[in-house]
């Protein structure tokens, strides 16, 4: 396995650079701040950008927590990579992740001055320290059940090719719990307003009697009590009226929802 690393102090956009740098040297995993993400699907870790403090999250990025250091070390041995690029702040930093997962000296590294001019990582500066974004080179869609909320839209690297755009990858952006930024929060009614425009739309879901919502670890509980129109296929009914309040919430709020149940009150 040869181990690439890649160096540059906070807020220079190392982790926004690193899927191109992947692409280019055909690199094809990645350890970044805890995660372990190969062929843009993340295979195990625990992201900093969750943590309640910096201190954690740099625990985190260190894999200080033996559990959550045998359990990336395991999926680097399981999956075993012809390559690996350690994102880190320091030269000090990469050797530690490197000692930490029991990975050979590393190969080669690569500090961020040298992909990036310095207008991008001025750009990379303010997006970090002045609004608060953080980016994980992994698809949202792999990180929601990472986070209760931070999410912002995603960065979508487009490439052109035969006079056409194609995607190539995406980029998450969070706001991390320890941000500076503030709690990200949405009050109750502005989430039951919005299962109600739901129901509206649902023919067969007459009223709903009692909407509540818990926000837990790993994003957002959900109890429904509704009631539904007689003759209505209970079953079907019910399933397809969750499956849209957590697309909804999940896409209008960003919030991730961990469990939903809901309760059938009364045929009407």
């Amino acid at each position: 396995m040869k181990i690439y690393a890649l160096i540059g102090k906070s807020g220079t956009g190392k982790s926004f650079q690193a899927v191109n740098l992947c692409k280019r040297l055909n690199i094809e995993g990645i350890i970044d701040d805890g995660l372990f993400i190969h062929k843009n699907r993340v295979v195990s870790g625990i992201s900093a950008k969750r943590q309640e403090t910096k201190v954690g999250a740099v625990k985190t990025a260190l894999f200080h927590d033996d559990n959550h250091m045998k359990e990336v070390k395991e999926s680097i041995c399981k999956i075993a990579p012809a390559s690996l690029l350690l994102i880190g702040t320091s030269d000090r930093m990469v050797d530690k992740i490197a000692e930490r997962l029991g990975l050979h000296e590393i190969d080669e590294r690569i500090y961020i001055e040298e992909i990036t001019t310095e207008e991008q990582r001025e750009i990379a500066d303010v997006q970090r320290h002045k609004l608060g974004k953080h980016v994980i080179p992994a698809p949202t869609f792999q990180l929601r059940h990472q986070f209760s909320g931070y999410f912002m839209p995603p960065v979508k690297i487009l490439l052109k090719e035969w006079g056409s755009l194609r995607e190539a990858s995406e980029k998450s952006v969070v706001r991390p719990t320890y941000s500076y930024m503030g709690d990200y929060s949405i009050s109750d009614k502005v989430l039951s307003d919005i299962v109600e425009c739901i129901r509206i739309k649902t023919e067969d879901v007459m009223e709903i009697v009692k909407v509540s919502f818990a926000q837990v670890q790993d994003g957002l509980d959900v109890e429904l009590s509704v009631n539904l129109k007689y003759g209505a296929n209970l079953k079907c009914t019910g399933k397809a009226f969750m499956r849209d309040v957590i697309r909804n919430i999940q896409s209008m709020t960003s919030f991730n929802i961990a469990h939903i149940n809901m309760e059938i009150n009364d045929i009407v």
